[in-house]
C-alpha cells in the first residue's frame, strides 16, 4: 500500500495481510504486468542478446511489410550483383590480356637481353686439371666460388702500391737501420702471437710511408710500432691495445705521439692499407702442388728474410712470393714450376728467374749476428729447417745451387 506525502511510515512488526488479488494494486490505475515469483521487479536488458536473437519472438507493432515489395527489393539486389559480377569478369579479363601483353613484350625483349656478358664480368673458366678449390665447397669459410676472383684483384691491386727505392730520399736513415726495425717487428710479432700478415702489411705500410715522408732515426721505431697497430687492427680479430706498443717500446714515446704517428700514417697512405702482402700469395701457390707444411714453412723463411733486404722492397707481392716457393719445391727436390702453378700465379719460369737469383744470393751470404730473430724463429724444432749453428750452404747441393732454375740461355 502506498504511504501518503509528508508522513513517515510507521513500523509494525506484525505483518500485514492483503488479499492475494489485490497485490501490486495501485489505486484505480491499470494493472501492471506481474512481478516476479520473488516480489522483485521484472529484469530486461536494454538491447536484445544478438546470440540469442533467434530465439526471441518481439512483438512489433509496425505492420508487416508487403511480400510484392520485399520480392522487389530482392529483384533489385540480385540485379546489382549481376552487375558487380560482370564488372568483376571484365577487370579479371582486362588482368590477362594485360599479362599477355607483358608476356609478348618480354618474348621482344630476350633476344637483346642475352647480348654477350663483358671479359671482367664473366666467372673465370677454370680448366678441371687446374681446380684446387672444388675439394672445399661443403666448407663455406674457404669462398670456393670467389678465390680465383679474390686473388686476381688482389694482383691487380698491386699496380696501385709499386714502391721504389726510396732510402736516397732518406738523409736521416739507411738500409741497416731499416733492416733492424724489421727485425725487431719480427720479434714483436712473436711476442703477440699475431698473424704473419699482419707482420706483413707492418712493413709494408713502413715502407710506403716513409717513401712519401722524410724521418729521423729517432723515430723510426715509432713509425714501426705504430705501423703494426694499424695492421693489427686490420688482420687480427683480438689486437693489443695501444698501451701494449708503449710498453714494448719501453715507454720511450708517449700516448700522444703514437696517435700523432697512426693519424699521420693512414693520411700519407690516405687510408688505403689493404695492401697485398706475398704471404697471401704464399698458401696460395703452395696449395696448388699440395705443399706439405715443411715446404710451405721453407717458403715461408724465404720470404720472411727478404723483409730485412731493400733490394726486394720494389718487387710485387705475387712475383716474390711465387719465386718463394719456386726455391722451396726445388729445395725440397719435389719438382719445378708446374702448369697449375703457372695457371694461378701468371708467371712462368723466365719470369722468376731474377728473383730466385737474387734469393739465391741472400740465402748464400754469410747472415748479419745482429740480424738473428728470423733465423732463430725457424730453427725451433717444429720448423723442420736449419738449427742455429747451420748455414744455408751446408745443405744438400740441389738446395744450395739453383743455377739451373735461372740459367741463362746462351
Amino acid at each position: 500500500m502506498p504511504f501518503s506525502r509528508g508522513k513517515k511510515p510507521t513500523s509494525s512488526k506484525i505483518p500485514k495481510l492483503h488479499p492475494k488479488g489485490l497485490e501490486n494494486q495501485d489505486g484505480p490505475q491499470t494493472k501492471r504486468s506481474s512481478s516476479s515469483p520473488q516480489g522483485a521487479p521484472k529484469k530486461r536488458t536494454a538491447f536484445v542478446d544478438i546470440t540469442n536473437a533467434h530465439k526471441i519472438e518481439l512483438s512489433n507493432p509496425i505492420k508487416k511489410k508487403d511480400p510484392v515489395k520485399k520480392l522487389q527489393k530482392k529483384v533489385s539486389v540480385l540485379s546489382k550483383n549481376e552487375v558487380n559480377l560482370k564488372s568483376v569478369i571484365n577487370s579479371e579479363e582486362k588482368l590477362e590480356e594485360l599479362k599477355n601483353v607483358e608476356l609478348n613484350i618480354e618474348k621482344l625483349e630476350e633476344p637483346s637481353s642475352k647480348a654477350p656478358i663483358p671479359p671482367h664480368l664473366q666467372p673465370p673458366e677454370i680448366p678441371p686439371e687446374f681446380d684446387i678449390d672444388s675439394e672445399h665447397l661443403s666448407d663455406s669459410t674457404h669462398t670456393v666460388e670467389y678465390a680465383k676472383d679474390i686473388f686476381d684483384y688482389l694482383k691487380s691491386r698491386e699496380e696501385t702500391f709499386v714502391l721504389h727505392d726510396y732510402m736516397a730520399d732518406q738523409p736521416n736513415l739507411n738500409s741497416n737501420m731499416r733492416a733492424i726495425l724489421v727485425d725487431w717487428l719480427v720479434e714483436v710479432q712473436e711476442n703477440f702471437e699475431l698473424n704473419h700478415e699482419t707482420l706483413y702489411l707492418a712493413v709494408k705500410m713502413t715502407d710506403h710511408y716513409l717513401a712519401v715522408s722524410q724521418a729521423k732515426r729517432e723515430s723510426l721505431q715509432l713509425i714501426g710500432s705504430t705501423a703494426m697497430l694499424i695492421a693489427s687492427k686490420f688482420e687480427e680479430r683480438a689486437p693489443p691495445c695501444l698501451d701494449d706498443f708503449l710498453y714494448i717500446c719501453d715507454d720511450a714515446y708517449k700516448r700522444s705521439q703514437l696517435i700523432a704517428m697512426e693519424i699521420s700514417i693512414l693520411q700519407a697512405l690516405n687510408f688505403d692499407i689493404n695492401i697485398p702482402v706475398p704471404y697471401r700469395f704464399l698458401r696460395r701457390y703452395a696449395k696448388c702442388v699440395n705443399a706439405g707444411m715443411d715446404t710451405l714453412t721453407l717458403a715461408r723463411f724465404i720470404c720472411e728474410l727478404s723483409l730485412l733486404e731493400m733490394e726486394f722492397v720494389p718487387v710485387r707481392a705475387s712475383l716474390l712470393a711465387s719465386a718463394c716457393v719456386l726455391i722451396a719445391l726445388v729445395t725440397k727436390d719435389l719438382g719445378g714450376w708446374t702448369q697449375c702453378l703457372q695457371f694461378h700465379s701468371g708467371y712462368s719460369v723466365e719470369d722468376l728467374a731474377p728473383v730466385v737469383r737474387k734469393l739465391h744470393e741472400m740465402l748464400i751470404s754469410p747472415p748479419d749476428s745482429k740480424l738473428a730473430v728470423i733465423r732463430s724463429k725457424y730453427a725451433h724444432k717444429h720448423s723442420l729447417l736449419i738449427s742455429p749453428g747451420q748455414k744455408w750452404r751446408d745443405l744438400p747441393p740441389r738446395a744450395s745451387d739453383l743455377s739451373h732454375i735461372y740459367r741463362r740461355k746462351e
